[in-house]
């Protein structure tokens, strides 16, 4: 019997093992080389892991679902660039798990906020974005401000963190609690919003 693509395809045996062969190489032959780009694996210079309160505060984007109507990805677009600064590059991402691009955007691109605006602008626009953006269609989070921050897993957290291979030292693990004692959900959301692009925008 000839080993024709006929007879594959009368095959179903055959058929099923070669498809999954081919889609297997296919597969590690994207995969594989990524773990041997420098770009990739890297942070960008300047990059360093979200601080206990930062870290806290993006738990806060994920929990109210920022990420459903903002990105954090600026596309090679002359009018993305125009409008939000240097396109995003992979070791921006090297600290985010899990990222969060995101895939729609009710509001605008927010992966070069960091020093946009002033901690006391962005308190006011969480409160009420109509105070600061007539035409907003955000929601208010007023709770934000009412909420203590909690610290009962903060280390739990960063000890996860390092094993995946992010720096924190024994230092920042062990002060992490401390570090967001009397602050505010509010706090915690400031700040994560205001480290977002912060690297790419002190190397420019």
């Amino acid at each position: 019997m000839a080993f024709t693509h006929q007879t594959i395809e009368k095959n179903t045996g055959w058929l099923i093992i070669l498809t999954i062969l081919i889609v297997s190489v296919g597969g590690l032959v994207q995969i594989v080389p990524l773990y041997f780009q420098r770009y990739v694996t890297e942070p960008v210079q300047g990059l360093k892991p979200y601080s206990a309160l930062e870290l806290s505060g993006r738990d806060l984007y994920i929990r109210e679902g920022c990420v459903g109507c903002h990105s954090q990805l600026v596309r090679p677009f002359r009018a993305e660039t125009e409008r939000y600064g240097h396109y995003s590059v992979a070791g921006e991402y090297v600290y985010d798990r899990p990222f969060l691009w995101g895939s729609k955007r009710t509001g605008p691109d927010l992966q070069r906020l960091a020093g946009r605006y002033s901690d006391d602008w962005h308190r006011v626009h969480l409160l009420n974005p109509r105070d600061v953006v007539p035409e907003s269609n955000m929601p208010a989070y007023p709770w934000l401000q009412e909420n203590a921050l909690k610290a009962n897993d903060i280390q739990a957290k960063m000890k996860a963190l390092r094993a995946l291979g992010h720096p924190y030292s024994d230092e920042e693990i062990a002060n992490a609690p401390k570090e967001l004692e009397g602050k505010t959900e509010m706090d915690a959301m400031i700040a994560y919003l205001q480290s977002l692009g912060r690297a790419m925008k002190s190397t420019q």
